[in-house]
C-alpha cells in the first residue's frame, strides 16, 4: 500500500468520524485537539494514522468504517502501518 492510498483511507476515516458525533468526541478527547483543528490536520500522516489507530481500538468501529469505505478491516490496519512508516512500499 502506498502513502497516497493510506492517506485517502485516513481522510475517509475522518469523514466517517465526523458523521458520528459521539465517536468523534471520544476521538477528540484522546487526541487533545479542538474540533476546529481537524481540517488543518487532515493531510498530516501522523494525525491520519492516529485516527485509524483510534478506530482500531474496537472491532465494531473498524468493521463499520471498513464496510462503509468499501475496505477490508485489514486494509485499515495496513493503512495505519503505512502512515506510521511501519510497512515498506514493495510496488
Amino acid at each position: 500500500m502506498h502513502l497516497d492510498q493510506a492517506t485517502r483511507i485516513g481522510q475517509d476515516a475522518l469523514i466517517f468520524l465526523a458523521g458520528r458525533a459521539e465517536l468523534l468526541d471520544a476521538c477528540l478527547v484522546q487526541s487533545g485537539l479542538a474540533p476546529d483543528e481537524l481540517r488543518g490536520r487532515a493531510s498530516e500522516p501522523a494525525f491520519l494514522g492516529f485516527l485509524l489507530e483510534f478506530l482500531l481500538q474496537s472491532d465494531a468501529w473498524v468493521e463499520d468504517f471498513a464496510a462503509e469505505a468499501g475496505l477490508r478491516p485489514e486494509d485499515v490496519a495496513r493503512a495505519r502501518a503505512v502512515l506510521d512508516g511501519g510497512l515498506p512500499h514493495w510496488t
